[in-house]
């Protein structure tokens, strides 16, 4: 089954892991995901000022690009992206003078933007369409020695009309990876916002972050942690060495992309490519595990 689908910027640079290992896992699935045509960048952080309808046009001309391809839905795997994209839609499609101030600054394109697009993300598509019952039947490698913990941070979850899932305890990360065979453990700051561009102006505050999470993941019995958001997997895991040298007792730990340990799980095996996208070496536990 073909699915159409919007990478974002990152997935195209410093997340080619994340990107890889889809498609990857959807083929072993018997999906095919379809980038679609003509993308831009979805606007990076969606404008919390009620007035600025400029920066949303990024979101929205993607939108309007799957329309004029006649797309009906877009597949997003990126957590901000997916998250961008939904409010851009929202704060456009319900007040039609936002609407029609968008489509007349958009006044070259070929059609009006109609929003008629639906944005999924990839962990949605595996639990309603191809369900985790179908992806425990595809386990060749089960993740049985394995102590995940879901990392959702604030983008899949919240605000709450967009949630994936219970937007105050989701467990969809948890109940894949139970499908995998692994052990998906829900740790108290799993919700936590990761410290997100804080990153840039304030780094101090993304390590304590860091610290307090990861901390918080080994305290509560994981191994490793996975999440969906490469702006998260950079703070969470290239952050690592800065947390290491600011708090002495911090132990670092593997931070992988959901899809990555799919890949193992399904029999798509570890590309050594993806190693040296992570700070943190992903393959000494997965050695020690026996998984690769």
């Amino acid at each position: 089954m073909n699915l159409p689908y919007y990478p974002g910027c990152t997935l195209k640079a410093n997340a080619e892991n994340f990107e890889d290992s889809a498609i990857k896992v959807m083929e072993i699935l018997d999906y095919q995901l379809n980038e679609m045509k003509d993308w831009v960048c979805c606007g990076t952080v969606f404008s919390m000022t009620t007035d600025d309808l400029m920066l949303q046009l990024a979101s929205i001309r993607n939108l309007l690009r799957a329309e004029e391809q006649n797309l009906n839905e877009l597949v997003v795997l990126c957590s901000m992206c997916y998250n961008t994209l939904q409010r851009a839609k929202k704060f456009i499609t319900e007040d039609e003078e936002n609407l029609n101030k968008v489509n007349d600054l958009m006044y070259k394109e070929n059609i009006r933007y109609e929003g008629t697009v639906d944005i999924v993300h990839l962990l949605t598509v595996l639990k309603d369409r191809v369900t985790f019952d179908k992806i425990k039947e595809k386990v060749k490698k089960p993740l049985s020695s394995l102590k995940i913990g879901g990392y959702y941070g604030c983008l899949l979850v919240r605000p709450k009309e967009f949630a994936i899932d219970d937007f105050e305890d989701p467990t969809i990360i948890e109940d894949l990876f139970s499908s995998l065979g692994a052990d998906g453990i829900a740790f108290p700051y799993r919700l936590e916002c990761c410290g997100a561009y804080q990153t840039i102006t304030k780094k101090d505050v993304t390590i304590k972050r860091t610290y307090e999470i990861i901390s918080s993941a080994r305290r509560a019995g994981c191994e490793a942690i996975v999440t969906s958001c490469p702006l998260c997997a950079f703070n969470l895991d290239q952050r690592q060495k800065e947390t290491s040298e600011e708090f002495v007792e911090f132990e670092q730990m593997p931070v992988f992309y959901f899809t990555e340990l799919m890949s193992v799980a399904l029999g798509g095996g570890w590309n050594k490519n993806w190693t040296k996208l992570h700070y943190v070496n992903p393959e000494q536990i997965l050695k020690e595990k026996g998984l690769i």
